[in-house]
């Protein structure tokens, strides 16, 4: 049976958002709280996959990578973050240029994509990263280089006295390709205002990915979501990233971003189910019409619920990861990297199909 020909959305009353689907039709916000509010979740996963499947059939995208944090040591002091130390406390740590160039090294496959993110480090200098970029690039000539949340880049501007553009252009002119997503959360200012005080607003993480697309830079997008904000929240957040992709068109993929409790200041009193996380999935994908992949990020999903995750709408396993600290330290239980062969075996059991990529999506 196809249930796109039945009466199966119509009884979910669905009939609409399903013709809009099978149309290419934008959907509303108010489109995005029904998806919320569907009684089946399977309802919506079948949509999403439908979406998936005419984008990118049963291709699934993974990519030899490697992260890297250079230092836990933040400013922010977000209060759902597990990773941050203070300056001097026990357990932060900053990498050395030479730590960080030994660790790449070390790696079992040559990385075809290398993320650095860290802390907003109060005293590290643009210098600091600068010599690090060109290093790894003088290296790993054809690397793609994706590091530094916008909000990193903020901080790193008010450091130096200068702009956030100076500091793009700066790092774009030692090997920086790309910024990874992290740092947006959710949009909402008052939800920031009680997550990250003091980290960038909204409308400044937006600026400095806009402003890294008007210089040729590709950037991800991301959201955190299952903490205390509610779906009007997400969709609102959803919406603002697909006006801003519509503005600059530089976004490449987005990481929805399950929130993990352990070691968290912030008290959740109904946490995340599968379910939940797999329909927030899903409806990111029908939400994002512009944006062309949706990562399945294995590392704080699970491998299990990422495999899910991929017949809901996701079509991006991400890749090999190596270390991951950040989702380690608010509890995720998954492994700190996979090879290729276990990408592969993983994307294969959920009857999809592995395709190599490197950091832009480029099949290799």
């Amino acid at each position: 049976m196809n249930i796109f020909k039945s009466d199966y959305f119509d009884n979910m009353g669905l009939a609409d958002i399903r013709d809009k689907v099978m149309n290419g039709e934008r959907l509303s916000p108010d489109d995005g709280l029904r998806l919320f509010s569907c009684p089946e979740p399977l309802a919506v996963g079948a949509l999403a996959h439908h979406v998936r499947t005419r984008l990118h059939g049963d291709k699934a995208f993974y990519v030899i990578n490697q992260h890297v944090n250079y230092t836990n040591v933040c400013v922010n002091g977000c209060v759902f973050c597990a990773y941050q130390r203070e300056e001097g406390q026990k357990g932060g740590f900053v990498l050395t240029g030479d730590d960080i160039l030994a660790r790449i090294d070390e790696a079992a496959l040559a990385p075809r994509e290398i993320h650095i993110v860290g802390g907003c480090h109060p005293r590290l200098p643009l210098s600091y990263f600068e010599e690090i970029l060109a290093a790894i690039k003088e290296r790993h000539p054809q690397v793609v280089l994706k590091c530094f949340t916008a909000v990193e880049i903020a901080h790193f501007a008010k450091l130096g006295n200068t702009t956030t553009r100076e500091v793009l252009t700066r790092l774009k002119a030692v090997g920086l390709d790309m910024l990874p997503g992290g740092g947006a959360e959710i949009f909402k200012t008052e939800i920031r205002e009680q997550l990250c005080p003091r980290k960038s607003t909204a409308d400044e993480w937006l600026a400095v990915h806009e402003e890294a697309h008007t210089l040729g830079l590709k950037t991800n997008c991301t959201m955190l979501f299952g903490h205390i904000e509610s779906h009007a929240d997400r969709i609102d957040h959803l919406v603002r990233l697909r006006e801003s992709q519509d503005r600059g068109g530089g976004y490449t993929c987005f990481i929805p971003l399950p929130f993990l409790t352990e070691n968290s200041q912030l008290v959740i009193d109904n946490p995340l189910t599968g379910l939940e996380e797999l329909r927030t999935i899903a409806v990111s994908r029908l939400m994002l019409d512009n944006i062309p992949h949706i990562k399945a990020y294995w590392v704080m999903l699970g491998v299990k619920q990422a495999q899910a995750a991929l017949k809901f709408g996701a079509d991006d396993f991400d890749g090999t990861v190596v270390e991951e600290k950040i989702g380690h330290e608010a509890g995720a239980t998954s492994q700190q990297g996979m090879t290729r062969g276990e990408l592969e075996a993983m994307i294969r059991g959920c009857g999809c199909t592995p395709v190599e990529r490197d950091g832009y999506f480029n099949e290799v």
